[in-house]
């Protein structure tokens, strides 16, 4: 996976970057797994603006993934890597040997033709699928589960992997990539590998447009607004934030504000907190 960079020919081209998309092997999509995203531009019921900066952006539909892989013992042939509009990471087609086919989260290195499998007693490979108490100490997972049977929640973005520390009792150590270290049933399953499409945080989109294709509409600084509309607003020319540091349109503490509550019952599954 590569970045790829434009002669500047606008000003908006010189800091411009794209993907080169050489993952991609499958450019249109398999018809019997897209679904309709409705619209919603940030409205909840009442048409009333809950989400600010939201509307607009290039018409989607959306790829139904198998986070669960539940269908054991079956090999299935990965028979594309697609682009998928509604996440980081790329995914892959499979079709297994009953002749369904579903899509996967691709990991790292997996290409046309390879085969996936997911069970108990499987190869320990990239794009395989099995209970977290099957896979050694020290491997690189990811699309984990946190209850069993409800399919994978974590670490689900492009480029990232978790990796198994640890295994003591019913329980399993596991250090998510921020750094925090949780316990996790044995029986949750897991997913092989690290996911793909690595330099994807790297992109630079290096104009609004782009911005807005993607659903984002402008947002405004709270510095230039009126006292009545933001705790930045008001004062003759730049002025300071006035506060201890930056703040919400609703005068929260806008950096290093913890909203974890901590009466959380899963608060003790967490070994150590992130960094």
């Amino acid at each position: 996976m590569g970045i790829k960079h434009f002669k500047p020919y606008t000003a908006s081209r010189r800091n411009m970057t794209v993907s080169d998309y050489s993952e991609i092997t499958k450019k249109t999509p398999e018809k019997s797994l897209l679904t309709t995203k409705k619209e919603k531009a940030g409205r909840n019921s009442y048409g009333r603006i809950t989400v600010r900066h939201q509307g607009g952006g290039n018409r989607q539909k959306y790829r139904i993934i198998d986070f669960k892989r539940q269908k054991d013992n079956m090999e299935a042939t990965v028979i594309g890597v697609e682009y998928d509009p509604n996440r980081s990471a790329n995914i892959a087609l499979i079709q297994y040997e009953d002749g369904t086919k579903a899509y996967i989260l691709a990991p790292e290195g997996l290409t046309d033709g390879d085969k996936v499998i997911s069970g108990e007693n499987v190869d320990i490979k990239a794009g395989n699928a099995m209970p977290i108490s099957n896979i050694p100490v020290g491997t690189l997972i990811h699309n984990i589960e946190l209850n069993p049977g409800q399919g994978g929640k974590l670490v689900r973005t492009a480029g990232q992997s978790a990796q198994l520390m640890a295994k003591e009792g019913k329980y399993a150590h596991v250090r998510l990539p921020s750094g925090e270290m949780r316990l996790i049933l044995s029986r949750c399953r897991a997913t092989i590998g690290v996911i793909g499409n690595s330099e994807h945080e790297n992109i630079k989109l290096g104009k609004a447009g782009r911005k807005r294709h993607m659903g984002w509409r402008p947002e405004v600084r709270g510095s230039v607004m009126n006292p009545v509309d933001h705790p930045h607003g008001g004062g003759e020319g730049k002025a300071p934030v006035g506060h201890a540091g930056p703040m919400t349109p609703w005068g929260k503490p806008a950096l290093g504000y913890k909203t974890r509550n901590k009466k959380k019952s899963t608060n003790k599954f967490i070994v150590k907190r992130r960094k």
